[in-house]
């Protein structure tokens, strides 16, 4: 006999979805609470939507929230591992080397102006 454990996520009553392992389950039903504060939210602006709308709209954003925290300026896009062909193009040794020399100036001219700062200030 197989022993199978199922977590179900209930909403109001009614078994809305079922999953296999509680952090599936648990992260649907994070989904659904932030869709229904959202819902919420809906209903008390002056922008007039339909109820379907407005579900439709919350579930989305709910379930989109990484991309709605990024536009709304509350997170920094993840950094995406795109190459441009200039880099491709580009032996990795003759690269490093031009980082090492960039790094290198950065480094001499911020001890530059930290050398002006104290000179003004003594």
């Amino acid at each position: 006999m197989a022993v199978e454990s199922r977590f179900v996520v209930i909403r109001n009553g009614v078994e809305a979805k079922t999953f296999m392992d509680k952090k599936s389950a648990d992260e649907y039903d994070k989904m659904l609470d932030m869709a229904d504060n959202l819902s919420q939210l809906f209903s008390q602006s002056s922008v007039a939507l339909s109820d379907s709308a407005t579900e439709e709209l919350s579930i989305y954003l709910a379930q989109h929230r990484e991309e709605v925290l990024v536009a709304l300026l509350a997170k920094k896009p993840a950094k995406s591992m795109v190459n441009t062909t200039t880099d491709e193009a580009e032996p990795s040794s003759e690269k490093v080397a031009k980082d090492k020399t960039t790094a290198a100036k950065t480094k001499k001219s911020k001890a530059k102006a930290a050398v002006e700062k104290l000179s003004e200030a003594s």
